[in-house]
């Protein structure tokens, strides 16, 4: 695949579109094109990169999408984590502004890995989900000027850490009539709803990292993970088994009827700029 650096012109573009519909300043948030095409940021002192971990369907033996993963360090050289950076930014008052300039720039290193068929998964910060309406509109105007519809994002939502139903729903609703589809993380953690299958009505149930290690060690979880593969199916949503750190778990997700997979096992977080050299399926299983 080519380069897809963006030209003086669309840059200019993109800096004029930020200003007026983002509220956000190339200068003010340090956002800056690299010789490969992709975007980092320095916006209160920490430096921001973008990683994509693909995320494979093992029926269809392709690619499904791509989760978006914030890679955040100090002064360019201290890793840092994104948890971190976000409580940082909200003791500074700057929640917002700092998510917004994260997900303009995976939206912008998405570019690099446009597929026609794959999709872009996004986490939403807790916090900010009583905010969509004004929120997730300004998201979507950088989505459309850099022609990414909304149906190809999936946003993520960490269900446990919302405790009011309604205040969830909400958020969900609003999404959605936007284009979004929906994804509940971390299901199967300790503080997951089951119940919130049928009331939220996810297109997507991502399975705590948990789940599939529990599995790998007590028997009587092995056993009973198709059952809930098929709880999830049932409920109308696409499960989707992260954390796949070995082949015995990669195994066991196919023996439970899982299709949709993701993690290091089978491709680590990397830059947009990495992974447009590995545009395959990888040969980890004879299933895949």
């Amino acid at each position: 695949m080519a380069k897809t650096a963006i030209s003086s012109s669309h840059l200019e573009k993109l800096r004029q579109q930020l200003h007026d519909s983002l509220f956000l300043d190339f200068d003010e948030y340090g956002l800056q094109e690299q010789t490969t095409g992709e975007f980092n940021s320095t916006y209160l002192g920490v430096q921001l990169n973008s990683a994509f971990q693909p995320i494979y369907d093992s029926a269809a033996g392709e690619l499904h999408g791509h989760e978006a993963f914030l890679r955040p360090s100090l002064g360019g050289e201290l890793p840092s984590s994104p948890e971190f950076a976000f409580s940082y930014a909200e003791q500074s008052g700057k929640l917002v502004q700092f998510d917004r300039v994260s997900r303009t720039l995976h939206v912008l290193n998405f570019r690099q890995i446009y597929d026609e068929n794959g999709l872009l998964f996004l986490n939403v910060h807790p916090k900010l989900l009583i905010s969509v309406n004004g929120h997730g509109k300004v998201f979507e105007r950088i989505l459309h000027s850099n022609s990414v519809a909304t149906d190809r994002v999936v946003i993520e939502i960490k269900e446990a850490l919302v405790e009011q139903d309604k205040q969830l729903l909400e958020a969900i609703e609003n999404y959605r009539d936007r284009g979004y589809k929906i994804a509940l993380d971390n299901f199967g953690s300790d503080r997951s709803n089951i119940d919130r299958l049928w009331k939220f009505t996810p297109e997507y149930v991502k399975f705590d990292l948990s789940v599939i290690q529990a599995a790998q060690k007590n028997s009587r979880v092995h056993q009973i993970l198709p059952a809930l593969v098929r709880l999830v199916k049932d409920s109308g949503a696409k499960p989707i088994f992260t954390g796949i750190e070995t082949q015995l778990q990669l195994d066991i997700a196919f023996a439970s009827g899982g299709e949709l997979i993701q993690g290091n096992f089978l491709g680590k977080p990397a830059t947009a700029d990495a992974l447009q050299e590995k545009r395959y399926f990888p040969a980890t299983s004879n299933r895949v």
